[in-house]
């Protein structure tokens, strides 16, 4: 579990460092606030901050001075080769969010030297909503920046609906501000860059498709990586099967058909996987591209379905070819989604368009001899 990154380990290693930085420091008593009678119930993101608090008692007063020892904390991990891009570390970031939001012009210059340590994406939000202009203004140097991780905050922290992360409404209502710095990026060298710079782009794709439409068509055939970007930035669009996306791919069901779709595992105890199959079938004389994708209609707490969608694959099918595709979909227990016994369905989608035809119902059931 993530949460157990933040373990005895852990923390040996972070006390040791913290030590040889800070006089004042208590190994005892930092360890003693660290692991209290509420640390076993805590999960990642407590703890996080649990630790930026407890690590706060011993720091100097002034966020001015508190930052110079940041600065120190890091040169210390790295002698020892210790926590670069180590996620447990993120709760520096998050020290500069609670303990520097109200001081932008050192908290800034931190954010910038952190994340080249430690991504600050998420600890930059709360910026963002206080200082909206200024820090869209940052952003936007920050995509000069000759660290490729200090440009990919750039776009991974202006992302308007990041995950696990606060949203920005303004940029949600109007990504304006975002695309200078997408424009900046999009053929940078950096290949964590380039995928910030889509993932950004889909994310605007929920709030504004008609944006990333317009970017599509204007970045077409500006370089493969670029026409990557847009594809993947586009990921969202492609499973809605939104109209004019699926024209810009050029990805339509003439001639498509589909044969034999059979689930062969019509009851699926929880722990076990559900598993169909199904033919596909060029019936034109031209190749054509085929995305194939399945949606999974999944009982909820209410009793309604809601759908998911999943891709199987995207390639050229030759006139006349045809290709048998199996597949499973666990159901095994995982921390990001809650499985309800029930009537659950699984649909095909073919270049994005649903084949309500083939729709199919299974029963997923509690396995009473586990």
């Amino acid at each position: 579990m993530l949460k157990n990154l933040y373990g005895p380990a852990f923390y040996d290693t972070l006390s040791n460092a913290l030590n040889k930085v800070l006089p004042s420091f208590d190994v005892v008593r930092f360890k003693s606030l660290i692991f209290n009678e509420q640390f076993q119930q805590m999960e990642l993101k407590e703890r996080m901050r649990h630790t930026t608090i407890a690590m706060h008692e011993f720091m100097p007063e002034a966020f001015t001075d508190a930052v110079l020892v940041i600065h120190q904390l890091i040169k210390e991990l790295r002698a020892i080769g210790r926590g670069e891009d180590e996620l447990a570390f993120i709760f520096l970031p998050d020290y500069i969010e609670v303990y520097g939001i109200d001081d932008y012009e050192n908290a800034v210059p931190a954010l910038e030297f952190v994340t080249r340590f430690i991504t600050c994406e998420f600890g930059v939000r709360p910026f963002l909503i206080r200082y909206f202009d200024q820090m869209m203004a940052q952003m936007k140097v920050w995509s000069f920046h000759e660290s490729a991780k200090v440009r990919r905050l750039a776009t991974e922290g202006s992302r308007p609906r990041l995950p696990w992360a606060m949203a920005i409404p303004q940029l949600k209502k109007d990504p304006a501000l975002i695309l200078p710095i997408l424009e900046n990026l999009k053929s940078d060298p950096s290949e964590s860059v380039r995928r910030s710079v889509a993932n950004n782009l889909n994310d605007i794709s929920k709030d504004n498709p008609e944006v990333v439409l317009r970017l599509a068509k204007a970045w077409l055939g500006h370089s493969k990586e670029t026409d990557a970007i847009i594809k993947h930035g586009c990921r969202t669009l492609l499973k809605q099967g939104h109209s004019e996306i699926l024209r810009h791919y050029g990805l339509d069901t003439e001639g498509l058909v589909i044969a034999g779709f059979q689930i062969s595992t019509p009851v699926v105890n929880m722990g076990d996987a559900l598993a169909f199959s199904f033919e596909i079938k060029n019936n034109t004389a031209n190749a054509k591209t085929v995305r194939l994708e399945y949606g999974l209609y999944y009982q909820k707490a209410n009793g309604k379905l809601a759908r998911k969608v999943f891709k199987i694959s995207e390639r050229v099918y030759h006139g006349g070819e045809s290709a048998l595709i199996s597949r499973k979909q666990s159901f095994r227990h995982i921390t990001t989604r809650v499985f309800y016994a029930g009537e659950h369905q699984l649909s095909l989608i073919v270049n994005g368009e649903e084949q309500t035809e083939n729709i199919k119902s299974f029963e997923l059931a509690v396995n009473l001899l586990s």
